[in-house]
């Protein structure tokens, strides 16, 4: 088949919280990473970076909105923007109180995606 499609409504809830939405696996994709996230309002993610990776993020504010910590700086979060994090920035993204959604794609600075065994 020359494509794939899926409605993220459909996608069962998995990762912490049940706010991930694994649509690279549902779509089979392979040459980055991209996954859509639900937060509720007013919760924090998961802090974490790509340094041992190098892959490099952006995130895709599609609803709500709120903040991303990016190392030591805050970023407000709001429908529309779109940020880009270097592998070794910490990142951790905290919802306000009308929720997040947001898509982020990643990929090797280098190339030669892998897929994570989680997703």
């Amino acid at each position: 088949m020359a494509y794939d499609y899926t409605d993220v409504s459909e996608l069962e809830p998995s990762g912490p919280g049940g706010m991930v939405r694994l649509v690279r696996k549902e779509l089979h994709g392979r040459a980055f990473g991209f996954n859509y996230f639900v937060f509720p309002p007013n919760q924090e993610g998961r802090e974490h970076d790509h340094a041992e990776a190098r892959q490099e993020e952006v995130y895709f504010v599609v609803k709500g909105g709120g903040t991303m910590r990016l190392d030591e700086e805050e970023l407000e979060l709001r429908p529309g923007r779109v940020v880009r994090v270097d592998p070794e920035t910490r990142r951790v993204p905290v919802s306000g109180d009308d929720g997040l959604e947001y898509i982020v794609f990643g990929a090797p600075l280098l190339g030669g995606y892998e897929p994570p065994p989680w997703g």
